[in-house]
């Protein structure tokens, strides 16, 4: 009877193709919002994490009132030298961090732009395009590749940064992530040259390095126990704890994005129960034919929901092939590392097997109304 049940319900749903159609296209529609919604969802934290995704260390300090990349503030450099001094630490590296103005000469418009700072010698990042020798170089920077392009950062050009002329060595590949719409690397030296009021002897982050074979989480313990309390000390494990809250609980995102699927879901549920109590409206002398033919009410029963899953499985293809266009439109114009990863798709494909249930079990309310009695 299953078989059939399916059949019935293909058959029913292939007698109305204009309308099913457009069942189908709604509920389309909803699907696509949740795999957004939770690509958005996904994508927030990641950015917040992709500068440290590529940073060379095991344990990263910071200043204990650090809040997130985007609020990270200074501590004395001081404290690298301590750290150093801790069983298991092989290097401490200091990070400096601000915001630039950047002219164009060209346009002559001023933007806001991130601007990185490292030892040449101490190689912190892992991105290809991050040259020591043009770090070295005096009022030399790289900039990021994904930097807009309204910046006219090339090879070679000469622009202002902070009243500062610097010539652009080079790009290097890595992501702006939320450090803005740009983002440039360059030497400790430079950076106070650029910003002559900041001072060397403050640090924004410290990349700690381990010797091999140490416990990352045993040393950072230590650290705790042994640096004074101006500093945090993280894992990298313990960072991306700390930023994945940060951007779920303490901003926005997680409840824009998080009601933004629950609505989405909803919406696909109305679409579906709409559909299914309409054709069933429009069909009910059929449905009191099978009746008098014998079908028991589960019969009925497993028609509709046959039915309900067609439809929520006709809309879920298309809306994955939208979302991975959107996806890319998105990673293009807005910078966000979203993609479309394993465990989003499952997730996706049961929240739409979870519309197509309740929409079956609340639509069935209509079957009951199929009698026998009346049609004959």
């Amino acid at each position: 009877m299953g078989a059939l049940s399916a059949l019935v319900a293909w058959r029913m749903l292939a007698h109305e193709p204009g309308r099913s159609l457009l069942a189908a296209a709604g509920v389309g529609i909803a699907v696509l919002m949740v795999f957004l919604e939770l690509g958005f969802y996904a994508s927030v934290p990641r950015a917040g994490m992709l500068v440290y995704d590529h940073l060379r260390f095991d344990i990263l300090l910071t200043a204990a009132d650090y809040v997130s990349q985007e609020e990270a503030y200074d501590f004395p450099r001081a404290r690298l030298y301590q750290a150093l001094s801790v069983d298991g630490v092989l290097s401490a590296s200091p990070v400096y961090e601000g915001q630039g103005s950047w002219l164009d000469p060209r346009s002559g418009v001023r933007r806001d732009i991130f601007v990185i700072g490292v030892r040449p010698g101490d190689d912190a990042f892992r991105a290809p395009g991050i040259d020591a020798g043009l770090l070295r170089k005096p009022d030399f920077v790289l900039v990021d590749d994904q930097t807009l392009p309204v910046y006219g950062a090339r090879a070679g050009a000469r622009v202002e940064l902070d009243q500062r002329a610097v010539t652009v060595g080079g790009l290097y590949r890595l992501g702006t992530g939320f450090l803005g719409l740009g983002a440039v690397v360059t030497s400790d030296v430079n950076f106070r040259r650029i910003f002559p009021e900041s001072s060397l002897a403050e640090v924004t982050l410290g990349l700690v390095r381990l010797k091999p074979g140490a416990d990352p989480d045993a040393v950072a313990a230590e650290l705790r126990r042994f640096l004074p309390a101006d500093v945090r000390v993280f894992t990298r494990a313990s960072i991306a704890r700390h930023e994945v809250g940060y951007w779920a609980n303490r901003t926005a995102t997680g409840l824009v994005f998080g009601l933004g699927v629950v609505v989405s879901v909803i919406v696909g549920v109305l679409i579906l129960n709409q559909t299914l109590s309409a054709q069933i409206l429009r069909q009910l002398p059929q449905y009191a034919t099978m009746k008098a033919m014998g079908w028991t009410h589960t019969d009925l029963a497993r028609s509709v929901a046959a039915s309900s899953l067609l439809l929520a499985l006709s809309a879920f293809i298309p809306a994955v092939i939208l979302a991975l266009l959107i996806y890319g439109e998105v990673r293009a114009l807005a910078r966000l590392p979203i993609v479309m990863t394993g465990d989003r798709f499952a997730p996706v494909l049961a929240a739409t097997l979870v519309m197509a249930a309740i929409s079956a079990v609340l639509a069935l309310r209509a079957v009951r109304r199929a009698d026998p009695a009346e049609l004959f």
